[in-house]
C-alpha cells in the first residue's frame, strides 16, 4: 500500500512539474510491440527541452514489476553525461542507447537477442529539473514454434482408424496446426477429421488411397515450422496363416525336444547295461594254469635248499628214482599226468656211490599231483 501511494505521488509531481516546464516526450509510435525470441527491437523515446529546463539531464529505463509489492528493475541509465549500459545483469551486453549522445533528444534504446524473459512493460523517464516526463511501452517476446514431430498412431492397415499427430515442443501459445497432402491428388481423405489445436488428423476406416506424403505446419504470430510424414497403408495380415505357422513351429519344437529326451534316455540305459555286463562274474570259466616259470624257480630253489640236508646214506635211494633225474620241460609240464613218459624198462640202474665218483650232483625234484600243481 505504501509503495502504491509513493508511486502515485511521483506521477502527480511529474505532471505538476511538466506543467511548469518545457520538457516534452515527442514519440507517438506504438506502445505495444510483439517480437520473436532472438530478434532485436527498438524502444522509441524522443524528447525536447526548453530554456526553462536548466538542471542536469537524467534518463532512466526500467522494467516495471507486475507485482506492486516488488520494486521496479532499472535496465539502463544516463546520468552526469555518462551512460551505464551494464546496469541490469540479465541484459548485460544486450541493451544500448540508440544515440551516441542521448542529451541531444534521443533517449531510445535497442534490445538484441530477445528472450521470453524480456517480456514486460518498459518505462522511459527523462528528468531535467524542473521537468520530468515518462513513456511506457509493452514488449511481448514470443517464441516461434519449434520444428514439429510428425508420426502415426496405431497400425497403418486398411480398415483401421489411423491418427496422424503433429507436435511442437516449444512455442508461444496459441499454436495452430494445419495438415495437407502433397502427393497424388493432394486432397485429404474424405473420412479425415482435423484438430487444429491438438495437431491431429484422424483418418477413419483408412483405405489404400490414404497412402502418400503429408505435411503439417505449426504456426503462431511470430513464425512457422513444418514437418513431413510418409504414410503407407498396408492390407491386413493373414491371421489364419500366422496361426497355422505358429502351431507348426510349436509342434516342431516339441518333436525336437522329444527326440533329444529319447536319445538321452537311450544313452543312459546303454551305459548302465554295459556297466552291469562288466561287473558280472562268469562261473563256467576254469581257473588259470600255474606258470612254468613258477614251477621251475621253485624246483631250482628246492634243489639248492636240499643239498645241504643230503647224506651218503640216503643219496643212494634218491638216485634210484629215475623219474626225478631231470627237470621237466615246458611241454612235459603242460602234458596231462595220464600221458607222462615212463622210464625205459631196460635202463641200467646206477648206484649212488658210482654217481658221486662220476661228479654227479644230487638233485631233489618236488612231486606233482594229477592236475599239475606242485606238492
Amino acid at each position: 500500500m505504501e509503495l502504491s501511494v509513493a508511486r502515485f505521488s511521483c506521477v502527480l509531481l511529474s505532471v505538476l512539474a511538466g506543467l511548469a516546464s518545457g520538457l516534452e516526450i515527442t514519440s507517438t509510435g506504438q506502445t505495444s510491440i510483439e517480437k520473436a525470441s532472438g530478434q532485436s527491437v527498438k524502444l522509441d523515446c524522443q524528447f525536447t527541452l526548453s530554456p526553462e529546463d536548466s538542471g542536469p539531464l537524467d534518463i532512466e529505463w526500467s522494467l516495471l514489476s507486475s507485482d506492486n509489492q516488488k520494486e521496479d528493475k532499472v535496465v539502463i541509465l544516463y546520468s552526469g553525461d555518462r551512460a551505464y549500459e551494464d546496469y541490469y545483469e540479465p541484459m548485460k551486453g544486450r541493451v544500448h542507447f540508440n544515440a551516441a549522445d542521448p542529451k541531444n533528444g534521443d533517449a531510445s534504446i535497442n534490445l538484441t537477442g530477445l528472450k521470453s524473459s524480456d517480456s514486460g512493460t518498459y518505462q522511459c523517464k527523462v528528468k531535467k529539473a524542473p521537468g520530468i516526463r515518462s513513456r511506457k511501452m509493452l514488449l511481448i517476446v514470443m517464441v516461434k514454434p519449434s520444428k514439429p514431430r510428425c508420426y502415426p498412431e496405431g497400425p497403418s492397415q486398411e480398415g483401421k482408424d489411423i491418427v496422424l499427430r503433429c507436435i511442437s515442443s516449444e512455442g508461444t501459445q496459441p499454436l495452430q496446426y494445419t495438415w495437407e497432402k502433397t502427393s497424388d491428388t493432394k486432397l485429404l481423405p474424405a473420412t479425415a477429421v482435423l484438430d487444429p489445436v491438438g495437431g491431429t488428423i484422424n483418418v477413419k476406416n483408412a483405405s489404400a488411397s490414404a497412402s502418400g506424403t503429408y505435411r503439417c505446419t505449426s504456426s503462431n504470430r511470430v513464425g512457422t515450422e513444418e514437418c513431413i510424414l510418409h504414410l503407407n497403408v498396408t492390407p491386413p495380415p493373414n491371421t489364419a496363416g500366422i496361426i497355422a505357422g505358429a502351431i507348426i513351429a510349436v509342434l516342431l519344437i516339441l518333436i525336437i525336444i522329444a527326440i533329444i529326451l529319447f536319445c538321452c534316455c537311450r544313452a543312459r540305459h546303454r551305459k548302465k547295461y554295459e556297466k552291469e555286463i562288466c561287473n558280472e562274474i562268469r562261473e563256467d570259466v576254469p581257473p588259470p594254469k600255474s606258470r612254468v616259470s613258477t614251477a621251475r624257480s621253485f624246483t631250482v630253489g628246492s634243489q639248492r635248499s636240499s643239498l645241504g640236508s643230503m647224506s651218503p646214506s640216503n643219496l643212494h635211494e634218491y638216485a634210484l628214482k629215475p623219474q626225478y633225474d631231470k627237470i621237466p620241460s615246458s611241454e612235459e609240464f603242460d602234458r596231462p599226468p595220464s600221458h607222462a613218459p615212463l622210464p625205459p624198462p631196460n635202463a641200467a640202474k646206477m648206484a649212488g656211490p658210482n654217481l658221486s665218483r662220476m661228479g654227479a650232483i644230487p638233485v631233489m625234484v618236488p612231486a606233482q599231483n594229477r592236475d599239475g600243481s606242485i606238492v
